[in-house]
């Protein structure tokens, strides 16, 4: 339509005419209409045979015995020269036989349209094309530093087994199970974890956790709590950090690592959480007499059970002041899918079903000091007993458990 080198503007002219008319029409009136009206300097056929003015595009359409039709002429004179030369335009009244009008819409500067381009343009290629080569000084600081920390891991012991550099000059150690979680926490800058490399506890664990504060952090899988259980046998530790169920150390981020090691949980409550759990056991088996008829007969639904049925009949003093044990009671509510609320002497306060337990903790008060629950705890039901202010939940099962308080003790009924 235009030269792109020599064009500096570009005339937009409307056009409607009175009747059926062609592009030959057009381009004739414009010639023959403005002939000799500008003087010799600004003749159409001048300009165009010295490349001043370029090549008249039209574009018509006819319809209803009407014409209406878009005129564009590019220009390469000064915007006083353009200006007059379409101006002369306007002077066209007649288009072959029919009355026409014609109307100067617009003169666009085509470098500003080209500038427009080369913005958008630009600011395309600032957003792609640089961006694989987009320098980061965070990261590269951050590369650098996580290779030093790989760098400065370390063997110890006769063992040899992978440690960090301030294993040796630290108060405090991290045992985790190898390798890879050594590295990983090198990564966020923790620096004095050691690995047992295996299930066999390596004698350079042992002497460690006799002169430091030792913290056992193991993967959230059977095999992490395997080692968590052999570590407690032949070492002395301190806390144990708890992984997220079914997640390896080594593939934790950096705010699971530091939630992690920040709920660690002092081995006290550990090593008490698994005796009380042997011994719910030992007196559950124990408590058990033999099979008679009595115990063949199936209990129905909503029947007491014949241990506290036998204490609704007793009147005497005895009974009021018998003394029971929390394995007395795990054993009774085991295998009856209820749930029973008791005071701090182990007096039974309420029992309901298991799926009532959400109405009755709305009136659960201060009394209440632990519930011994025959069904599965999850992290929601373990957060609702925490803020009820309970020392003690007993149950079936504990799943999907995420954070374990330190203030409530955690019982599985076996």
């Amino acid at each position: 339509m235009y030269s792109s080198d020599t064009t500096k503007y570009l005339i937009h002219i409307h056009l409607e005419a009175e009747g059926v008319v062609e592009k030959p029409d057009v381009v004739g009136a414009i010639f023959g209409q403005t002939e000799g009206l500008l003087g010799e300097d600004l003749d159409l056929r001048d300009l165009q045979r010295t490349g001043r003015l370029g090549r008249i595009d039209v574009q018509v359409t006819s319809k209803k015995g009407e014409t209406q039709g878009e005129i564009f002429i590019a220009s390469s004179l000064d915007r006083a020269e353009t200006a007059v030369l379409a101006a002369s335009f306007e002077t066209i009244d007649r288009v072959g036989p029919c009355v026409a009008r014609v109307r100067v819409e617009s003169i666009e500067d085509i470098r500003v349209s080209k500038r427009k381009l080369v913005v958008s343009r630009a600011k395309e290629l600032l957003m792609d094309a640089f961006e694989e080569g987009t320098i980061d000084s965070n990261v590269l600081i951050d590369e650098v530093r996580e290779t030093m920390r790989m760098e400065k891991i370390s063997t110890i012991g006769e063992d040899r087994i992978p440690a960090g550099p301030e294993v040796s000059g630290s108060d405090a150690i991290i045992i985790v199970e190898g390798r890879a979680d050594v590295l990983n926490l090198l990564r966020f800058g923790i620096k004095n974890a050691v690995a047992v490399e295996g299930t066999k506890i390596p004698k350079s664990i042992v002497d460690l956790c006799e002169k430091k504060t030792a913290t056992a952090f193991f993967d959230g899988d059977r095999g992490g709590d395997l080692i968590l259980r052999e570590l407690m046998q032949v070492a002395e530790i301190d806390y144990v950090a708890h992984a997220p169920r079914g997640k390896s150390v080594e593939d934790l981020g950096r705010k699971e690592i530091v939630k992690a090691l920040r709920n660690k949980i002092p081995i006290e409550y550990i090593r008490e959480e698994s005796l009380e759990e042997n011994e719910g056991e030992n007196q559950e088996s124990s408590s058990n007499p033999p099979a008679n008829k009595n115990a063949a007969k199936p209990r129905k639904e909503g029947d007491a059970s014949p241990k506290r049925r036998s204490q609704g009949k007793q009147q005497g003093p005895d009974s009021a002041t018998s003394t029971r044990t929390l394995a007395e009671h795990i054993a009774e509510v085991s295998g009856s899918e209820s749930a029973r609320l008791l005071s701090r002497d182990y007096e039974i306060l309420r029992e309901v079903e298991v799926s009532n337990i959400d109405q009755v903790l709305d009136e659960v008060n201060g009394d209440v000091t632990g519930i011994i629950f025959d069904g599965e705890v999850n992290q929601r039901l373990l957060d609702t007993f925490l803020g009820k202010g309970l020392e003690y939940i007993a149950a079936r099962d504990f799943k999907g458990i995420i954070k374990r308080p330190l203030a409530l003790k955690l019982l599985k009924i076996a």
